[in-house]
């Protein structure tokens, strides 16, 4: 009836479709493949990244450290330690110091109490930077201008040297011009120093002898200039 029929349904190819899935799955395959590359292509390259470490120093300013005041060894004088009992009875022996060094000279009796049997003697001279206190004027006469240098306009500092005894008074055979502007001040400053009255030096709270060195200024007051 009909020399040619038309084809209703076409019958797919076992074959062909498998090619056709094998090329699809592979195609997948290279993409993900692409992608997964890609990641750690980046990864490697974001690791690669040079950071820069360098440490910068502030130079800071040296702090200066406060100067400490000079330790001064005070001599301890000669004479004697006391002992003192104790009121409160031990119920047990007392720990023994071993390190602790008994002298039997030091209980002698003799001497300044509380010193100690090579210390020094109570009438030797100290330095004035060892004593516990210095020696401060309390009275003396004003210091005499010589007329011909206040005439001059002389003016000038004179240090002169004494030693101080126990009473406060300077030993007139130590009194000596150390320094001065001119020796027509010498006299006067040797004066002022012999008649003034010292508080005296001590040393563990006993007043010592003590060398100093006693600065004394002659100025001239405004409009006393003749």
């Amino acid at each position: 009836m009909f020399d040619n029929l038309i084809e209703s349904k076409r019958k797919a190819d076992p074959k062909k479709a498998f090619g056709l899935g094998f090329v699809s799955l592979a195609g997948h395959s290279g993409i993900v493949l692409l992608a997964v590359i890609a990641t750690l292509t980046a990864g490697h390259a974001s690791q690669d990244v040079v950071v820069d470490t360098t440490i910068v120093f502030l130079q800071q300013q040296e702090q200066k450290q406060e100067e400490q005041p000079p330790v001064v060894d005070i001599p301890q004088l000669k004479g004697f330690q006391t002992v003192v009992a104790p009121t409160d009875i031990p119920t047990n022996i007392p720990p023994i110091n071993l390190q602790e060094h008994f002298d039997p000279k030091d209980y002698t009796g003799s001497g300044v109490e509380g010193g100690i049997g090579t210390g020094i003697a109570p009438d030797q001279v100290f330095m004035e930077s060892v004593v516990e206190e210095r020696p401060e004027v309390l009275s003396g006469p004003q210091p005499q201008y010589p007329d011909l240098l206040r005439q001059a306009g002389i003016q000038g500092r004179v240090i002169v040297q004494a030693i101080i005894d126990t009473s406060g008074r300077a030993e007139p055979p130590s009194v000596k011009v150390i320094q001065s502007p001119n020796p027509g001040f010498d006299q006067p400053a040797k004066t002022y120093v012999l008649r003034a009255l010292f508080r005296p030096a001590r040393v563990h709270g006993r007043a010592v002898r003590v060398l100093v060195n006693l600065p004394i200024d002659f100025k001239i007051a405004a409009g006393t200039r003749r």
